[in-house]
């Protein structure tokens, strides 16, 4: 049996001389306790060192991913290949199989052998000759150094730490500046309040307060550089008439080296947030193109890493940066959440309530795919991200359409869509309500107004024959003739009383009027 181990400086093969002490794997390592009774067991058989630590590093990456070298390659075919019949006993299992499928030569892999490495590393020094322990200890801290560095420096593109922290001073500075500012504007506010509600940014406030201090100094100082015409003269009006309390030039001082802090900040923030979507674009720059480098960062420190986030489903970069509110929806049966932090795209921000949840489902499926290109791809153009995001913009235009579409019987076509006319719901006071009596329209035409007045003395004697008619039922007695002078007058009198029921206009008195009139003379004529 062969033995292949592998040291930082180089490739060892030993041959075993006593296979049978091999079996007792747990008495073992009472064989190598001594220098001369591993010497009993194996035998270095041949030594191949590396000639310098970059040929180290290749060997060692080469055995760490589970590949067989060139150098070791070369080695196997010529040494182990005289001795095709015998086994080569292997650390790493997966090794031992590329070993058998490219070279055709038996692999083993056991306990035993791993109790065999053991008692060999407990001994390299004894059992190969012309290595001196100095150089060997030198060659494996030279190894470990090189490899530490390469696993750092694999891809320095593609390294996303840097975005993981860049975003994460980014946010830390938004909140410290926030701070900053609001203390600045109520220090400042003691001396001259006015002047916050004149200027609303910021960043101008405290240019203006760094530049000229003293609100007594806003008459003489030249502020149009920094604030406009009109604002520049509201500031200077205000500051003549200002309600503030006198503060001494040491509390100015003070407040001026606040202002210098929060425009420091400032522009080093902005600085910050090109550095950020600059490695955004040189890292994952089709993420950068569907939800922006923002949102991008943001997912990509969530996650852990770039690798990591392409590992999760498109559902779980949906509802990313909302675990807190799924799970307090899954415990009291309620709805669970439709965003996290993908609802700060501006594909989702663009969109109506509605449909919002369908957008943002529709946009993490679309972002997974581009998160696995980003990661896993060797394509570094941003051309899958904007197919992606098109579509997503198509879809999103479809759903706003659907109100105004409707669905034939021969298929999909576009609903007419009348002129807009603009109806106002402004409903005006009705003055009718107020009144009991009915109301009559004073435009009324002069035959109406005939018509009703030949009705008024038709439905007087209807009415003067149903209570004749009545009466003369209930008390079942002989009607006696009248004169027809108490008649008339009677008459008269009843008409009257139904003319003050009826509404009274004056064409309709006219009329009444002219009827009365004739009456009169009718009755004297017959008298």
């Amino acid at each position: 049996m062969l033995v292949l181990f592998e040291t930082a400086a180089g490739y060892a093969i030993f041959k075993v001389l006593n296979e049978k002490k091999l079996q007792e794997v747990d008495s073992l390592w009472k064989e190598f306790e001594t220098p001369e009774k591993a010497n009993k067991i194996v035998k270095l058989k041949h030594f191949e060192k590396f000639q310098d630590t970059t040929e180290a590093l290749a060997a060692s990456t080469a055995l760490v991913e589970g590949k067989l070298s060139k150098n070791l390659k070369k080695i196997l075919k010529k040494i182990v290949a005289k001795d095709a019949h015998e086994q080569l006993a292997v650390a790493d299992a997966k090794l031992g199989g590329v070993i058998k499928d490219k070279l055709n030569l038996s692999c083993i892999h056991s306990p035993m052998v791993t109790e065999l490495m053991r008692g060999i590393r407990s001994q390299i020094e004894g059992l190969i000759t012309g290595l001196p322990s100095r150089e060997m200890a030198a060659m494996c801290l030279g190894l470990a150094h090189s490899l530490s560095r390469y696993k750092l420096k694999f891809s320095p593109d593609k390294v996303d730490t840097m975005i993981i922290q860049a975003i994460s001073l980014l946010d830390d500075l938004d909140k410290e500046l926030n701070n900053y500012i609001m203390r600045c504007r109520e220090w400042y506010g003691w001396h001259f309040p006015e002047l916050g509600k004149i200027i609303t940014d910021n960043l101008t406030y405290c240019k203006c307060v760094r530049k000229v201090g003293d609100r007594s100094n806003f008459a003489s100082s030249d502020v149009s550089d920094i604030l406009p015409e009109e604002i520049e003269e509201d500031v200077k009006a205000a500051a003549e008439i200002s309600m503030g309390t006198e503060v001494s030039e040491e509390d100015i001082n003070n407040i001026i080296h606040l202002c210098d802090q929060v425009i420091e900040i400032s522009e080093y923030r902005t600085q910050l947030y090109d550095y950020l979507k600059n490695r955004m674009m040189a890292i994952a720059p089709n993420l950068t193109v569907m939800v922006g480098e923002l949102v991008g960062a943001r997912l990509i420190a969530h996650a852990g890493s770039l690798l990591n986030l392409a590992k999760h489903p498109a559902s779980t970069v949906q509802l990313l940066g909302a675990e807190k509110a799924l799970f307090r929806a899954l415990k009291t049966k309620r709805d669970t959440p439709k965003f996290g932090l993908i609802y700060h795209a501006s594909l989702v921000g663009q969109t109506n309530a509605k449909n919002k949840g369908k957008i943002s489902r529709m946009l993490a499926a679309k972002t997974a795919l581009t998160i696995r290109y980003d990661a896993l791809g060797e394509n570094t153009s941003a051309e899958m991200g904007a197919e992606n995001r098109l579509k997503v913009e198509t879809r999103l235009r479809l759903l706003e359409e659907r109100g105004i579409r409707r669905i034939s019987g021969t298929g999909k076509a576009l609903a007419k869509t009348d002129k807009y006319q603009n109806k106002s719901e402004v409903k005006v006071f009705d003055p009718s309500g107020d009144s009991t009596l009915p109301v009559v329209s004073k435009k009324r035409k002069i035959q109406e107004v005939e018509e009703q007045d030949t009705e008024v003395p038709v439905k007087a004697k209807n009415f003067k024959a149903e209570m004749k008619e009545g009466t003369a039922v209930e008390d079942d007695e002989p009607v006696k003739k009248k004169k027809k002078k108490k008649n008339k007058e009677k008459q008269a009198e009843e008409e009257e009383v139904l003319n003050e029921e009826l509404p009274t206009s004056p064409t309709v008195e006219n009329a009444e009027k002219k009827k009365k009139k004739k009456k009169k003379v009718k009755e004297e004529d017959e008298d």
